[in-house]
């Protein structure tokens, strides 16, 4: 990696894992991570992992005239984390399907008494046309790599 390529998270087992650090712009007055910006992290961290399995979001879009979007997320917000933490947002793909990709995130607080996840997503992307929104299959070369990986590190149970 360059000086000039930013870093793209690592991968420990069937996770994704991607360090963040809170700023004043993630906080509200009390310094506490507005509950939005969870969202933004964990979107970033969705980018990155996909970058890491080799996934050029603009090249999709304007070769392939695709994209991914949010279909359905659930989020449960368990403990703040604060101004100037650093966390590791974990990102993991339960299920691959035709035109979508089921997914679990979380933002996790590492620390000396072991890491403490402070919130939990579970989401469906799909994939789409981006001339009119329908559904379409997800790039092959992107389905091969993300099985490739799921054999070789297997998911872990959905309530972990």
């Amino acid at each position: 990696m360059s000086a000039m390529t930013p870093p793209s998270g690592r991968f420990e087992g069937p996770l994704h894992v991607l360090p963040v650090r809170v700023y004043y712009e993630d906080t509200d007055a009390a310094g506490i991570v507005y509950y939005a910006n969870y969202l933004r992290f964990i979107e970033r961290a969705r980018t990155e992992m996909m970058r890491r399995f080799g996934l050029d979001h603009t090249a999709m879009a304007g070769q392939d005239g695709i994209a991914f979007a949010v279909r359905r997320i659930e989020g449960d917000y368990l403990s703040p984390a604060r101004l100037d933490d650093a966390l590791d947002i974990h990102s993991e793909v339960r299920a691959i399907k035709g035109a979508s990709l089921i997914m679990a995130q979380a933002v996790v607080r590492p620390g000396p008494d072991g890491p403490a996840t402070l919130a939990r997503f579970s989401l469906t992307l799909a994939c789409m046309t981006l001339a009119d929104g329908r559904p379409a299959r997800l790039p092959a070369d992107l389905r091969r790599r993300l099985r490739d990986f799921a054999a070789a590190a297997p998911l872990t149970q959905p309530n972990t």
